[in-house]
């Protein structure tokens, strides 16, 4: 496979295991998202690969936490809702992700360290999951006066519950490991160290089995629940993401958090 800045591709035994690795957070950039495009279309025409496990560096990591994805680049969301080319930043990302959600092979998420904002919502669109047991999942984006945009108002609350998805979302606090198990949002929680050989040995697994009844069961499921709703919904968040954006609250919010201080929110 080609070479990437901010991805790494190694196959074996028909598994692509794709590491993420754009320091501290990797906070999802546009330039990190065009690679990620890329690799699903090297993915899906490689005759030697069948599944794909996508995971992050060990060097991805705060002063606290090990992460695997701190969200959107807020810089780059920043600048694009100030200059009114919030749908098309917003309309992007969604795609990509809806891509990943009907993607034709099986794509599994080895989330060795936690996933917040646009994070959570590329963890979403994966088919199977597997987290650290000491990892959290979050929609924060209330935190920045905000809404979620990459479909975490459509996925989170159809694998949670409209009740519990409002309060992860209206609060904005984290979802820890073992809650996103009983919600169905994640397969396995485990240690850290057995994240990644968790999600190959599953994938290893699926590997060896038959693609094209493996692609018919992805296609039924998807289909079969509603995927034209979900897209539906895809277009009204945008909707909602491009009007909240022009908020003075949203401002502060970015603003807020650039400056590493508590927001003072307005209503307006």
């Amino acid at each position: 496979m080609g070479n990437y800045q901010f991805f790494s591709v190694r196959n074996e035994d028909g598994v692509a295991l794709v590491t993420m690795n754009r320091p501290p957070v990797n906070a999802l950039s546009q330039g990190l998202l065009d690679e990620l495009e890329a690799i699903l279309g090297e993915v899906e025409t490689s005759s030697e690969t069948r599944v794909m496990v996508l995971t992050a560096g060990e060097e991805i990591r705060t002063k606290t936490r090990k992460m695997f994805c701190g969200g959107a680049d807020i810089t780059e969301f920043g600048s694009a809702f100030s200059s009114g080319q919030t749908r098309e930043f917003i309309g992007r990302g969604q795609a990509l992700l809806t891509r990943i959600e009907n993607f034709p092979k099986v794509a599994v998420i080895a989330l060795n360290g936690s996933a917040y904002g646009g994070g959570c919502e590329l963890t979403m669109c994966f088919h199977l999951r597997v987290m650290a047991e000491d990892a959290e999942l979050g929609q924060p984006e209330i935190k920045l006066a905000i809404i979620p945009g990459y479909g975490g108002t459509q996925r989170l609350p159809r694998f949670m519950g409209e009740t519990p998805a409002l309060y992860y979302m209206l609060t904005g606090d984290p979802i820890p490991a073992q809650e996103a198990v009983r919600h169905g949002l994640v397969n396995f929680a485990v240690p850290l160290a057995e994240v990644v050989p968790k999600a190959m040995e599953i994938a290893k697994r699926l590997a060896q089995g038959p693609p094209v009844a493996q692609r018919l069961i992805l296609e039924a499921v998807h289909e079969g629940i509603g995927r034209g709703c979900t897209e539906k919904g895809l277009k009204v968040e945008l909707d909602k993401m491009d009007a909240v954006t022009k908020t003075e609250d949203a401002i502060e919010g970015a603003m807020a958090f650039m400056q590493k201080r508590p927001p003072q929110f307005k209503g307006k």
